[in-house]
């Protein structure tokens, strides 16, 4: 039996890398690709075919900034698919990053240049806004969307004869500075991406203290730095020109700059071939590159306390209970 791996973002960056790495290990699998352009998601997928014929590649569509197209697409999934073994929940957005100006110079005469421009800490805030679900667009696209597809398809990985894996990824900007449980999707703040990515670890380690037993296991990993078009529209093209050979070359002293998709994937595959009951729900697995492109995987302690999990947990089902009551009054009315 191929066992069946979903994707979400899997059209474009660190999940089209992920993809083809899949199907290049092994071509016995069902990959199904989550994506919102379905017309991106059509081009992938025969480029995939092209490259592993045996393979199995199929398509749903889904927006995760949108609940009725969650709600949609799992309905779609549980027609087709009788159980899910592997749930990368990858695709996000960082809206509008805009680079401040000040921090990045004080940081370039300090001793955290480094650390700094591998997590991008400080340096990047962003201009959020309201989804049509009346919810922040990072916090619903990065943590709520996801959620709700998981909560939709929970059945699907619940099977008595092997684990399943759910695959988170977050970042290693994802700070405990800029989350707060009393403003969970970051409304009054700049940095809703960290805050976002923050709140995945904590909801990947709630998970895990209640599905464990039941063979569901749950794993967040940071890609490192990658230039992708999120990437590239913050500086213009011209920057970047000139900063790519310093980047190189910093990767000479951290391990975090990956730099390209396929590298930033490694944490993501080799997760993929882990026994998920050996794994740490408190560590975060991070993909990264030596100066001379090695791949590797670093192990990461996050600072998450069971406690904040379990509230934050709690209070995306309130927020879930909350919206599928409106959406039942809202049909009901119509």
């Amino acid at each position: 039996m191929r066992k069946v791996v979903l994707v979400t973002g899997a059209s474009s960056g660190i999940g089209l890398a992920l993809c083809k790495r899949l199907l290049a290990n092994n071509d016995e699998l069902h990959l199904c690709l989550a994506c919102r352009n379905m017309g991106k998601a059509e081009a992938v997928r025969a480029d995939l075919l092209a490259a592993q014929p045996t393979a199995e590649v199929s398509i749903v569509q889904v927006d995760v900034s949108s609940l009725q197209s969650v709600f949609r697409a799992a309905r779609e999934l549980k027609q087709r698919f009788q159980r899910l073994d592997y749930v990368y929940l990858n695709a996000g957005i960082m809206p509008n990053p805009q680079l401040n100006i000040k921090a990045l110079l004080s940081c370039l005469f300090s001793r955290k240049v480094i650390h700094v421009f591998s997590t991008a800490e400080g340096l990047l805030t962003q201009q959020n806004r309201i989804t049509a679900d009346g919810l922040q667009e990072v916090f619903e696209t990065n943590v709520f969307g996801h959620f709700i597809l998981f909560r939709e398809l929970e059945p699907l990985m619940f099977h008595s004869d092997h684990p399943s894996q759910l695959i988170w990824t977050s970042s290693r900007n994802a700070k405990e500075s800029n989350f707060s449980l009393e403003d969970y999707q970051h409304s009054n703040g700049q940095e809703p991406y960290s805050s976002s990515k923050y709140a995945t670890d904590l909801l990947s380690l709630a998970l895990n203290r209640k599905f464990n037993q039941q063979g569901l296991y749950s794993s967040v990993v940071c890609p490192g730095t990658v230039l992708t078009n999120l990437t590239y529209g913050i500086l213009p093209p011209f920057i970047w020109t000139l900063l790519l050979p310093v980047i190189w070359l910093l990767r000479f002293f951290a391990n975090a700059f990956t730099l390209t998709p396929y590298n930033g994937a490694e944490a993501l595959v080799w997760l993929f071939h882990q026994k998920p009951e050996s794994l740490d729900p408190l560590t975060k697995y991070m993909s990264a590159t030596t100066g001379l492109g090695h791949n590797y995987i670093v192990p990461q302690k996050m600072d998450i306390d069971e406690n904040t999990a379990e509230k934050f947990y709690q209070s995306l089902l309130e927020l879930e209970r909350h919206m599928r009551t409106t959406d039942q009054k809202s049909d009901n009315q119509s």
